[in-house]
């Protein structure tokens, strides 16, 4: 009881002795120009400081400049309450129960707007019984929200109005040494929100960053911290993680880690191959190079990918046994969502997207007579024919099928029938002579 006490005592009296004072960086040291900046988020921090709060452009689009990429969203920090941000902006909504934001929208761009948050103690903050932070609703100073993000590198506070960053913890400095590193005890941010460890792997691998050696060396003993985490922000962890563009370099370092049997469900279904290894690995692969290359990417392609040879694997097992090849996919592919509908929180949307692209696989196998044509106008052709290539490209078919498809697809009607395979299953059969009935015949 007394130590108890004695802690309490000293968590509070720190922060009143410990005035953190920022640097303001200007314009030349950090290279960061209003032109950089959304012009829907110019517009949120001139409106509410005309108003007389404090705004600036927070977090992730401030660090992404500043290492020379592009920010794919911008978000906004600021002094005034969610229903003082509301009263300025006519088309907005406050949202969020653990911490109330605002989406102010501007044409097809939506900014997300919060409120400074404050710092809490152990006693006043809402938590599980791991120490994961469950409610954070309360407001405060800029400094304290400073102090309450997870990185260095995402304290960074860019005003538009003079093109200034205000950097309370070194941000800016850890940018330019490539350092990813915690605020505050690495352990005890981790214990408030273990997702911060799949985070660090993350932004790391995206920005070219050495996780600090402090940050570092707590996450294999405190993997299993994951397991308390909500499946569904698990999914969307990984989910960024896998669409970041770096994907085979984050999952290496998570698997160094010790983050995966059990902890990280989707990281065992991609790790844990024993057929499909170097598929699922090309996969990842050409993902990180379409997010190179500004292409878009599916998140149903991306997990048809990853559960595919599970598919595979329950098919042929199944045909082994004498079902037909096209009700035994279907029921392969129902039973390999099924079981990882328990571990993966994937939506109906995406399962649907998957299950297309798998049912058109048996199909590019035809190449004669009206299927191929059909083929052609399916919604889903696109994605089926890269899924296609890449299960020859890691040898699980010969590279002349889905080249003779490409070739087909791009070729004029008229060379598209001289293509076409001998249609040997659908060879006109002899006409049997009808037997005469028996009374006919004696008749005659």
């Amino acid at each position: 009881m007394i130590r108890k006490l004695l802690r309490r005592v000293f968590r509070r009296a720190a922060p009143a002795n410990r005035v953190l004072e920022p640097a303001v960086i200007p314009v030349g040291r950090h290279g960061v120009r209003r032109e950089q900046i959304s012009p829907a988020a110019n517009k949120v921090c001139t409106t509410l400081q005309e108003a007389g709060h404090k705004a600036y452009v927070v977090g992730g689009a401030v660090r992404d400049i500043i290492v020379g990429q592009t920010p794919k969203d911008f978000d906004v920090a600021t002094s005034a309450t969610p229903e003082e941000v509301r009263a300025l902006f006519r088309r907005s909504r406050i949202i969020g129960r653990r911490f109330k934001i605002v989406h102010v929208m501007s044409g097809q761009e939506t900014i997300e707007v919060s409120t400074f948050r404050a710092m809490q103690d152990a006693e006043s903050t809402e938590t599980d019984e791991h120490g994961r932070v469950l409610r954070d609703n309360v407001f405060g100073s800029m400094a304290e929200d400073a102090t309450r993000r997870d990185f260095t590198v995402n304290a960074l506070y860019y005003d538009p109005s003079d093109e200034t960053v205000v950097d309370y913890h070194h941000g800016v400095a850890d940018l330019q040494q490539r350092t990813l590193r915690m605020i505050g005890d690495p352990r005890v941010r981790y214990r408030e929100d273990p997702v911060r460890m799949l985070r660090a792997a993350r932004l790391g691998a995206k920005l070219g960053l050495t996780i600090d050696p402090a940050a570092r060396a707590p996450i294999r003993e405190m993997a299993e911290l994951l397991e308390n985490v909500p499946p569904a922000r698990l999914f969307d962890e990984m989910l960024k993680l896998l669409m970041s563009g770096h994907a085979v370099k984050c999952l290496r370092q998570l698997r160094e880690e010790g983050l995966h049997h059990g902890l990280l469900p989707l990281l065992d279904v991609i790790l844990e191959q024993p057929m499909g290894e170097r598929f699922v690995w090309l996969s990842l692969e050409n993902t990180d190079e379409r997010v190179r290359q500004g292409k878009p990417i599916s998140p149903g392609f991306l997990f048809a990918t990853l559960l595919w040879h599970e598919v595979l694997a329950d098919w042929e097992a199944r045909k082994a046994k004498g079902e037909h090849s096209q009700p035994a996919l279907f029921d392969a592919m129902d039973a390999v969502l099924d079981q990882q509908s328990g571990k993966l929180a994937i939506t109906r949307r995406i399962a649907g997207d998957i299950k297309e692209i798998w049912a058109l696989q048996p199909r590019f196998e035809k190449r004669a007579g009206k299927t191929p044509y059909r083929l052609l106008e399916q919604v889903r052709y696109r994605a089926a024919w890269d899924f296609l290539r890449l299960r020859a490209q890691s040898g699980e078919l010969p590279m002349e099928l889905p080249d003779w498809w490409e070739a087909f697809a791009d070729a004029h009607p008229e060379a598209r029938e001289n293509m076409l395979l001998p249609d040997r299953g659908n060879a006109p059969k002899k006409r049997r002579r009808r037997r005469k009935p028996a009374a006919e015949a004696a008749g005659e």
